[in-house]
């Protein structure tokens, strides 16, 4: 009876030899005959390279119910009248009748049954003596076959298993050319499978080999395009439902190329060829989609068997996490997902072609794992592929299903059915070098004959936008009223977030010196900025975070070292004349940080904001809070998510508890202040009294 279920697959395996990544598949419905293609997996190999043991050791481990396994001989013997030696004395042409015959009868019975055939057969034979060897594939087989594995076993280990096979009689064979005709057929099958829709992978010996291919056997017996979404769907799915029914608008986010300028697929591959002959020039994702096969399905699901087969799940991994290092988010993307995550409104998914496991790091190095969620693939054990179809089809289950309205935002010609079944659409435009050759002319014809309407943000600002900008208005992801309609016109904002030392012992000892009416001048401006280096360390590294940083040893060798998050995207205003000490302390603590004097709120340029994530305003004295609220004001119209912090050596106690401070900076995102006291003196210094004229002994001054 054909089964109806892709069942648990451990009910078919004994339990010492299941390995638990066999139970991760789920249960979706089998193939029907009238729908799909019969899955036919042929098990390819230079003789000797232990096709038929595989072949056996599969068919004990996975049962009969769900798989059926043929030796490609014995299936000719079947068909052929008077059995193996006849087909043997009969002339080639012959030959590759009944060889066509015997792959019609497997794909036959597999339709019929349901079942996954497995065929152990031969590609070539090759004797040493002829230039070349001479294929015994049928034009059938690449009709037929819909998977084949390669048993990519080293040369010298083919010769010694010929050499110890007692049970056949083959010619000797020298490694050279057995290397030689492994490499001919692997070349060849390449080729072919990519021109025919036939999904291709190298298996290489291991301790592992028969779990992993029983892993790939069920996953090719499960996987169809209609399996695949509904794999996608459900991740989505999950992301919406972790936020409690509280989500109105959801952004999707392409990865590669809009979240970032890197493409992390072409980072992936750059870093294998370093490490790998150069054959593996060939299986990069380049040379994979300029195929026949483009970017289809298919194509997604061979580029999954590509980075399975050049690494194991460690070095998977360890590879990602290099790349991850790699790539730099856009600013302006960090700083306004940043904003979001504090949006319980709006969600973010990453619904990326490439790989999930880097762009998982890469958000978690940014802290906004929690919030922004990926859907992506890269491998087996990942249940799916993300095609251009699927991200459409997820956008429009968004806005169908879940009733969301949803902005999606990508760079490639790939993203466009996604960007077309968005409510709202914008394009991310990079440098020219890098971002998509051909979007310009896809673009065009979306917007002329498909009716897309898209605006377009320019990452950096400096890059050249895309066609025109009456045909592609540009949105500046910084600015207060481009945030406030993606966020569709409200924030979710707390009060002022206000981090005091007051009560400390540091606090006290490092406030005697400033309140000492004997110390002024050089001295004064030291005390200053100490005080500038203790709020940093103590209280300004836990607000913005630290990043690892790579620092030399004294032992001589490389180690990891700590700084402020971005501290090379943050700048730090020295609000004149009373703040610069303080200032130049908080920059002791953070080097790398960009140093602007401020006498005016104009004195704040556009520049000395774009491409940073925070700003750091400093004051030596707080008093009605005014000042600062201009410069807050100021900043937020030139950018409107940057994370502003203001640091003072003291804020008099009223502007922060019900004054003007509070309630006119409490309407502003990521915004937070810094202090070593509060005063509840409330004065305006004039003459000695004043702090500038101490720091710089001009109280003579009138």
């Amino acid at each position: 009876m054909m089964p109806t279920k892709c069942e648990n697959v451990s009910n078919n395996i004994p339990g010492s030899m299941a390995d638990p990544q066999l139970n991760k598949f789920p249960t979706p419905e089998i193939r029907s005959a009238s729908d799909h293609k019969a899955v036919v997996v042929g098990l390819y190999g230079i003789p000797g390279s232990g096709k038929t043991s595989l072949l056996n050791q599969l068919k004990q481990k996975l049962g009969q119910t769900h798989f059926a396994f043929y030796e490609g001989s014995e299936m000719i013997a079947t068909v052929v009248p008077g059995g193996l030696d006849a087909f043997q004395s009969m002339q080639e042409k012959d030959k590759a009748h009944w060889r066509w015959r015997a792959i019609d009868a497997i794909g036959k019975n597999c339709a019929d049954s349901g079942q996954v055939a497995v065929v152990a057969g031969h590609f070539m034979f090759w004797s040493e003596e002829q230039e070349a060897g001479w294929p015994v594939y049928t034009p059938n087989d690449l009709e037929i076959f819909t998977h084949i594995l390669y048993l990519d076993i080293p040369a010298e280990v083919v010769a010694q298993r010929r050499l110890d096979d007692t049970e056949r009689s083959r010619p000797s064979t020298s490694v050279s050319h057995l290397r030689k005709w492994q490499q001919e057929e692997k070349n060849q099958l390449r080729h072919l499978c990519r021109h025919h829709g036939i999904l291709f992978s190298l298996v290489s010996p291991s301790p592992t080999l028969l779990n992993r291919v029983s892993i790939m056997l069920h996953d090719f017996r499960c996987h169809t395009e209609e399996y695949n979404l509904s794999q996608a769907e459900s991740r989505l799915d999950d992301a919406v439902v972790a936020s409690q029914g509280q989500l109105e608008t959801v952004w999707v986010m392409d990865a590669d190329r809009t979240l970032a300028a890197e493409d992390t697929g072409a980072l992936f591959w750059k870093r294998v060829s370093n490490s790998r002959p150069l054959e593996y020039e060939a299986y990069t994702l380049n040379a994979l989609f300029s195929s026949p096969l483009g970017y289809s399905y298919t194509a997604f699901r061979q580029a999954v068997l590509l980075y399975e087969e050049t690494t194991n799940d460690e070095e998977f991994d360890a590879l990602c996490q290099d790349v991850a290092l790699a790539v730099t988010i856009h600013p302006e993307f960090v700083s306004l997902l940043q904003l979001v995550s504090e949006q319980k409104h709006v969600g973010v998914v990453v619904v990326t072609c490439g790989l999930r496991r880097v762009w998982d790091k890469v958000l978690e190095r940014e802290g906004l794992s929690e919030k922004v969620k990926v859907v992506g693939g890269g491998r087996i054990a990942d249940g799916f592929v993300v095609s251009a179809a699927v991200k459409a089809a997820l956008v429009t289950r968004l806005r169908e299903a879940h009733q969301l309205y949803v902005c999606a935002f990508g760079d490639s010609p790939l993203d466009l059915d996604m960007l077309r079944q968005a409510n709202r659409a914008i394009i991310v435009v990079g440098e020219e070098q890098t971002r998509s050759k051909t979007m310009d002319a896809a673009l065009t014809n979306a917007i002329d004959h498909d009716g897309l309407q898209a605006r377009q943000a320019v990452l950096p600002s400096t890059a050249s936008p895309r066609l025109d900008t009456t045909k592609l208005p540009i949105i500046t992801l910084t600015e207060p009223e481009s945030v406030k309609s993606l966020l569709r016109d409200r924030y979710t904002h707390g009060d002022l977030q206000v981090l005091l030392a007051t009560d400390r012992n540091t606090a006290k000892l490092l406030a005697t010196p400033t309140r000492d009416a004997a110390v002024a001048g050089p001295n004064l401006r030291e005390a200053h900025r100490r005080v500038g280096w203790y709020l940093s360390i103590e209280f300004l590294a836990d607000v913005i975070g630290l990043e690892q940083s790579p620092i030399r040893h004294v032992l001589g060798h490389q180690t990891g070292g700590y700084r402020l998050f971005h501290e090379q995207q943050t700048t730090i205003v020295a609000l004149m004349r009373g703040g610069e000490p303080m200032a130049f302390g908080v920059n002791d603590a953070f080097p790398l940080a960009m140093f602007v004097h401020a006498s005016d709120v104009d004195d704040i340029k556009l520049h000395h904001l774009q491409g940073q994530l925070t700003v750091i305003l400093v004051d030596s004295v707080v008093n009605t809070g005014k000042t600062i609220v201009e410069f807050v004001q100021h900043v937020r119209k030139l950018h409107a998510t940057i994370r502003i912090v203001v640091v003072a050596g003291v804020v008099q106690a009223q502007c922060v508890s019900g004054g003007s401070l509070n309630q006119k900076l409490a309407c502003y995102p990521k915004l937070q202040l810094i202090a070593l006291r509060l005063s509840d003196t409330k004065f305006t210094g004039s003459g000695t009294t004043d702090t500038g004229n101490r720091l710089f002994n001009t109280t003579h001054l009138p």
